[in-house]
């Protein structure tokens, strides 16, 4: 008797993983890492170019395909292929792709990864640009800090992009949600079944070796990746503001800043005379991280959880950070580092970290109890496999009972193809010559 083949997994990615570039990357490939471990036939495709950073998923045993937007050769791909499951890496590649799969693989479980509630991450960037400009306060951004969820619902209902969003979240049959706020947000405040959305958050594996101590450490450090808004716009208020702050205490300080696509306008904040070195991409972000004594991620806007705060936490470094920093991160457990709404109370507290050893000896601490009790791929990997497994079981009531999700398929996938078969024959046809 044969043995039963492999679940097939086709993943839809927005853009080909960068796990060295940024959180989302890494998460896409703990989710990939968990998929192999099941020993799972996983084929990875996008319609993005190749970055300067990805992953090679094929010395891993995952198939890469590159796609098109608007054409039908995803179609034969897709039918050929036949995936058991297929995992949109974000929304807007549900939007392109999701009527395809419907129309060539009904069978399959449509996932999404969400990343982060873009919605919500942009929502919250209209709100800081509203507030800059009514206001020339760079110090005091306590407003905009972690407001209740029914605030941040009216920022965002009436957005065109949460609208997409949340109707390709109600359409798949189960939502991977990096945050358990997101998870109240959409909940409580859009009334989403709570079962369509499954708690995933960065999973990995807890550090068998003792991270550097306060002696062998020295300077400050921020990281993460240019493309990202949240993360320029950090720089911007560090060099503004915060790191000047940190200067008049520490004179000899040294500030060091790593993030993928470093742009030019960067570069140009570099300025070694105050301490402030922009240092491009970081080869091995755990070895920078391991290496500084205090982390800063002074984030004004964001969404989801930080990937870089994981990482300092994995090297034992503390992390001072702002409310949405640290958003969603620590539950209950006290946060290995300092949380901070002003720049003045942000500066005082890398201050604190960088001079006192047995404060910094206590963040690192608290870091390691976090890590344990949060983000264990032991525990959040077998969780996600569950999940899938449930709902490939269970698939036909789940859409039975996802009334709203069906109804947005039938309207919103016909539109969607229509206007991609427009594109494609669009594309067919040769210019006019005059």
């Amino acid at each position: 008797m044969s043995e039963p083949r492999a679940t097939r997994v086709l993943v839809i990615g927005y853009v080909w993983p960068e796990p060295r570039s940024s959180a989302a990357g890494g998460h896409m490939m703990q989710i990939l890492e968990t998929f192999l471990q099941q020993g799972w036939d996983i084929t990875f495709s996008s319609p993005a170019g190749s970055g300067e950073h990805r992953a090679d998923l094929t010395a891993l045993g995952i198939r890469e395909v590159p796609i098109e937007l608007n054409n039908s050769s995803f179609d034969t791909f897709v039918r050929e292929l036949a995936p058991d499951v297929v995992l949109f890496d974000r929304f807007m590649m549900e939007e392109q792709f999701g009527w395809r799969v419907e129309k060539h693989c009904p069978q399959a479980l449509r996932v999404l990864e969400t990343s982060d509630l873009q919605s919500l991450r942009d929502a919250r960037h209209q709100r800081l640009k509203a507030r800059l400009k009514a206001s020339d306060d760079a110090n005091d951004f306590t407003d905009l800090f972690a407001p209740a969820l029914r605030e941040e619902f009216e920022f965002m209902a009436d957005t065109n992009l949460a609208k997409r969003e949340i109707a390709a979240i109600y359409r798949c049959d189960l939502n991977l949600m990096i945050s358990e706020v997101e998870i109240e947000l959409l909940v409580e405040q859009f009334n989403l079944p709570r079962s369509l959305l499954h708690w995933c958050p960065l999973m990995v594996d807890l550090p068998n070796q003792l991270p550097v101590p306060f002696e062998d450490r020295a300077h400050f450090l921020h990281i993460g990746n240019f493309r990202h808004a949240p993360n320029w716009d950090a720089v911007l208020w560090l060099k503004t503001v915060i790191w000047p702050m940190i200067r008049e205490h520490l004179p000899g300080a040294q500030l060091h800043i790593y993030g993928a696509y470093t742009p030019p306008k960067a570069t140009a904040l570099h300025n070694a005379g105050q301490g402030f070195h922009v240092m491009n991409w970081a080869e091995d972000a755990l070895q920078v991280m391991s290496a500084a004594r205090v982390s800063l991620a002074p984030l004004r806007f964001g969404a989801g959880i930080k990937g870089k705060i994981v990482d300092a936490m994995l090297c034992g470094t503390p992390t001072v950070t702002t409310p949405t920093g640290a958003e969603a991160m620590h539950g209950s457990q006290a946060w290995p580092g300092a949380v901070c709404r002003t720049a003045r109370e942000f500066a005082d507290n890398a201050v604190r970290l960088h001079t006192d050893k047995s404060d910094w000896q206590q963040a690192q601490r608290q870091a390691q109890a976090l890590l344990a009790s949060r983000y264990q791929q032991s525990t959040h990997g077998p969780a996600l496999i569950e999940k899938l497994l449930y709902c490939q079981r269970h698939l036909a009531q789940i859409r039975r009972d996802n009334f709203t999700g069906s109804m947005l398929r039938h309207h919103q996938h016909k539109s969607t193809q229509y206007m991609a078969q427009w594109i494609e024959a669009k594309n067919r046809v040769p210019e006019k010559v005059i």
